[in-house]
């Protein structure tokens, strides 16, 4: 390839995407996973699905094998964005900065974090969509572009980039994880005498994402819990208030009618505490650990090294086969 050669883009591009399709359910269920526990529009959402699997079981049976889905335009064109720019950077950066022979760790990473932060941060409005309706809050046969305007007319520019700051921090992790640490265990594995084939590519990128998983969940956690969060342009007081708790509180069986009126007082306390909006990401990161404990922030891990696994194995296969094809 020239120093000024176009494919990188188009191969990056198109094996995103291959692998976008192949993975995005089980990418469903890990921001499922994610959004449990945290705040939403003043309402806490209720722990649902004990695991990956039965998360999987539990939204096709409820919601149908479309819900596993639902999110799949913007997650195509987010990697039509940032997969073309992402891989093209790395690979053309990486040309200047390595020449043939020379490669380095630091400086792979040092591309592969450039090329992360700069795509990330361009795509973040298909990465906000894809986020709200994988949690379900999309309208039934909403179109991408009427999605993008509910958001932009709610919640104005700021919307569309909705925890830009975690998504770069989370790209230039796992591409500065992933793309430097599959080229070394290539290097390794053919400089001990396996072949430049699939297997190696098989096994180089399983490796790189079980690296990647671990060390870009916890931001992971932070960035859909701040995307999946709205800040209305006109209705924020309206939002920060706790909900009004109006009729009767039935008393359950056995249960004094002074009980239930106690009752009826934790649940405006709960609601008042709820009714609270993530400031930041450090405040994120805070509330998440003080609230329900250091081990929420890898929730969604399993899923999210099943994804990156195979999103992985399929993106570099094709990558490569693309590049020995054309």
């Amino acid at each position: 390839m020239g120093r000024s050669d176009w494919r990188p883009f188009v191969y990056g591009g198109v094996s995103a995407c291959i692998a976008e399709f192949g993975t995005f359910p089980i990418d469903t269920t890990k921001t499922r996973l994610q959004i449990q526990g945290s705040r939403i529009d003043g309402e806490l959402v209720a722990t649902r699905y004990r695991g990956m699997l039965h998360a999987l079981l539990r939204i096709s049976t409820e919601e149908g094998i479309r819900a596993l889905y639902c999110g799949i335009a913007p997650a195509v064109l987010r990697q039509a964005t940032y997969g073309t720019i992402k891989f093209g950077i790395y690979y053309t950066l990486k040309k200047f900065v390595c020449p043939p022979g020379q490669e380095t760790l630091p400086r792979n990473v040092a591309c592969a974090v450039t090329a992360g932060v700069i795509s990330s941060t361009i795509a973040n409005p298909t990465d906000v969509l894809k986020v709200r309706l994988q949690s379900g809050r999309g309208k039934a046969g909403q179109s991408v572009l009427d999605a993008f305007l509910t958001i932009y007319r709610q919640e104005g520019v700021k919307g569309l980039w909705r925890g830009v700051g975690q998504t770069a921090q989370r790209a230039g992790v796992i591409v500065g994880v992933e793309l430097p640490m599959y080229d070394w265990c290539k290097l390794y594995f053919i400089s001990n005498g396996l072949p430049d084939a699939a297997s190696t590519h098989f096994m180089s990128s399983f490796i790189a994402s079980l690296g990647g998983a671990i060390a870009s969940t916890p931001i992971d956690v932070v960035r859909t819990r701040l995307m999946n969060q709205r800040r209305l342009l006109y209705c924020d007081s309206q939002l920060t208030k706790a909900p009004a708790i109006t009729g009767a509180v039935p008393a359950a069986a056995g249960v004094l009618p002074g009980a239930a009126a106690a009752a009826a007082n934790t649940t405006t306390a709960a609601s008042a505490s709820s009714s609270y909006y993530y400031k930041g990401g450090v405040d994120c990161l805070m509330q998440t650990v003080r609230q329900e404990g250091a081990m929420a922030l890898y929730k969604g891990f399993i899923p999210t090294w099943l994804r990156l696994g195979p999103w992985n194995i399929i993106f570099f296969v094709t990558f490569e086969q693309l590049k020995k094809m054309y």
